[in-house]
């Protein structure tokens, strides 16, 4: 299947991955709906891609049907983005549950409807998932039938959506496929608050003179890919029917530790004095991935060209030329753990 030409739905598009996907599809000459409810996106992320082709932003939740339907009208691919983040799944597990699950099974009921009404052909939904459905690795590297473990509301919220998917497969013949994204960095990753990413907050916080905070001993691992290889990854798998109804790893294909990461982020930015910090573990915290990408190379020709210190680089020199005052964010990006005291003890009431 080539994607490039047709009808894309992509939701959570004006978040980080997600804009970054949009922005190629753009290249490639789609027509773009994003649906995004904007509560971690912004529709900044989507000025560059709305200046260079049609692009159409639906705000609102996929909790929402008759949105979801709108949305939906003519398209011929989905890539189903939109989620509530790990680190939110501790405080608000209903909340990530419904979004990352109900949310999936929305989109799929909807992109059922429109394969079977739409004259002009329902090509694909692809649905991101996330490397968190794994837990961590037990035999490395990872491949698609390593066991699915998460060890958190959000790896098991997406593992839910992964399921969903896979029905909507065998039952209605829709055209899926699951696609497994390892941990992207780069533009427009988030640094605020609960959503804040580990690559950004080390970031802010050396840009302030501060040391970068790791929580546990830093020797756990992450196969750390840029964000333009984890996008080209998602399309070269999306367009590859013979993936239909299976699982794919998009990553790298390289294992990192976060102390590793620390020390190479110094010394890109010329701190040589600096040293990290260490601080309790995470609650339910991965400690190993790394993938296998041995399917999505062999089948799509899939080739990670940025290597790890390379995308450091890039993301450090862009991330200083859009915020050349970092002192102003070093509120919105604090040391905290993943989880506040409250979240310690869930209430049955949490939402």
């Amino acid at each position: 299947m080539e994607i490039k030409g047709k009808k894309v739905l992509v939701t959570g598009g004006a978040g980080f991955i997600g804009s970054n996907l949009v922005d190629e599809l753009v290249k490639r000459g789609n027509q773009v709906v994003v649906l995004d409810d904007l509560s971690i996106g912004s529709r900044d992320n989507l000025k560059e891609a709305k200046s260079k082709g049609d692009v159409q932003l639906v705000e609102g939740s996929i909790l929402d049907m008759n949105l979801v339907r709108k949305a939906m009208k003519d398209v011929n691919v989905v890539f189903h983005m939109a989620v509530q983040c790990l680190r939110l799944s501790f405080d608000k597990p209903m909340l990530v549950h419904e979004v990352n699950a109900t949310g999936t099974l929305n989109i799929l009921r909807a992109a059922e409807e429109v394969m079977r009404e739409s004259k002009n052909g329902f090509e694909k939904f692809a649905y991101v998932s996330s490397s968190e459905v794994y837990g961590t690795g037990i035999k490395v590297p990872m491949s698609e039938e390593h066991p699915l473990m998460p060890t958190t509301v959000y790896g098991a919220s997406k593992l839910a959506g992964e399921l969903y998917t896979d029905a909507f497969y065998r039952t209605y013949s829709l055209p899926t496929v699951v696609l497994r994204p390892f941990n992207t960095y780069g533009y427009r990753e988030h640094f605020e608050g609960v959503h804040g990413e580990v690559i950004p907050r080390f970031l802010v916080r050396m840009l302030n003179g501060l040391p970068p905070v790791i929580f546990g001993d830093g020797s756990q691992t992450r196969d750390f890919t840029f964000v333009t290889d984890t996008v080209d990854g998602l399309i070269r798998a999306a367009s590859h029917d013979g993936f239909n109804g299976q699982s794919v790893n998009v990553a790298r294909g390289q294992e990192v530790t976060i102390k590793d990461i620390a020390e190479m982020m110094i010394e890109v930015l010329g701190f040589e004095d600096m040293k990290p910090s260490f601080g309790e573990d995470r609650p339910a915290d991965v400690l190993r991935h790394y993938a296998d990408i041995t399917k999505v190379s062999k089948a799509t020709g899939y080739k990670p060209s940025i290597s790890i210190k390379e995308g450091l680089k890039l993301y450090i020199d862009w991330f200083k030329e859009q915020h050349p005052e970092p002192k102003k964010l070093l509120s919105e990006c604090d040391a905290k753990n993943w989880v506040t005291e409250d979240a310690k003890v869930l209430s049955t009431t949490s939402n």
